[in-house]
């Protein structure tokens, strides 16, 4: 059957609202503040880094783009409010390698991190970096190794939260060396660096960007980077693989948001973050 001209035009016409419609809402977007939600207390690693990500998408976006803070069971409950959020662009995740240790710890979880969670961009990868008391007796790898063998199980290791990359890279080291310590999981980077800091534990497999500072002050002696080469925030540390063959291990952050949530508006965000504040694109300059 042959339509007439301008009952084609009005099929033709309401085909394509639908596409112009979701192309003018990605133009708008954001019309409103969007919530960036974090699952560790504020002072870590993850909170400097996505402050940072959050000020560069409120200046390139003209809206408040709000961390925040929902920690504990290891960035479980930050990822399940956002499983839960409305799909709609204006709430968002701060992802990160803890998330795929997740789906291997936790037997029962709500959610399904790959199935629920729509990947937006990736942020940043870089090296954990082995950290120590400076009243700690060793100063190298080697003389660490040595020192935990000789005192098996007086060696508290922190981390941020069971199946954070601290928490792995730290049981990764304990495998292959055979060396025997105590981990003690905190709410976050903050607290474990404090008491670290404090010297009531003795040792950390910390991510560079909350430790660097701590490092350059002399508050923390860095024995070793945990990647495969050294980092470029610390270039006379040596790394792990150095003395114990095959070790490696890097963190890493993105931005997520919940499935389904617009393709457009998904996009457009990509195009933001991957156009960061300069430096985000070496693994270490941010720090």
């Amino acid at each position: 059957m042959k339509l007439p001209r301008r009952q084609l035009l009005h099929l033709a016409a309401a085909a394509a609202l639908p596409v112009v419609s979701r192309i003018a809402r990605a133009q708008a977007y954001p019309t409103r503040p969007v919530r960036i939600i974090v699952g560790f207390p504020p002072g870590g690693g993850s909170d400097i880094l996505v402050r940072l990500m959050s000020q560069w998408l409120s200046e390139r976006l003209n809206q408040a783009f709000i961390v925040e803070n929902r920690p504990g069971a290891g960035g479980n409950i930050g990822t399940e409010a956002v499983v839960r959020a409305p799909a709609d662009g204006y709430t968002l995740l701060l992802d990160g390698g803890w998330n795929a240790v997740n789906a291997t710890l936790y037997d029962k979880l709500s959610f399904n991190f790959i199935r629920d969670i729509a990947p937006v961009a990736g942020i940043m990868r870089t090296s954990n970096v082995v950290v120590v008391h400076p009243s700690f007796p060793a100063k190298t790898i080697p003389e660490f190794i040595a020192h935990a063998r000789t005192n098996p199980g007086r060696i508290s290791m922190a981390s941020p939260g069971i199946g954070t990359v601290a928490h792995m890279s730290g049981e990764l080291f304990k495998m292959m060396t055979g060396v025997n310590m105590v981990h003690l999981p905190y709410r976050g980077d903050a607290p474990a660096l404090t008491d670290l800091i404090s010297g009531q534990v003795q040792v950390m497999f910390s991510n560079t960007v909350s430790s660097i500072e701590h490092i350059r002050a002399g508050r923390l002696r860095a024995l070793a980077a945990t990647t495969a080469t050294r980092s470029d925030a610390l270039p006379d540390v040596a790394t792990v693989g150095e003395f114990v063959p095959g070790y490696e291990a890097s963190v890493w952050w993105g931005f997520g948001a919940p499935k389904n949530a617009p393709k457009e508006i998904i996009d457009k965000l990509n195009q933001e973050i991957n156009a960061g504040p300069s430096g985000l694109e070496n693994q270490d300059s941010a720090c």
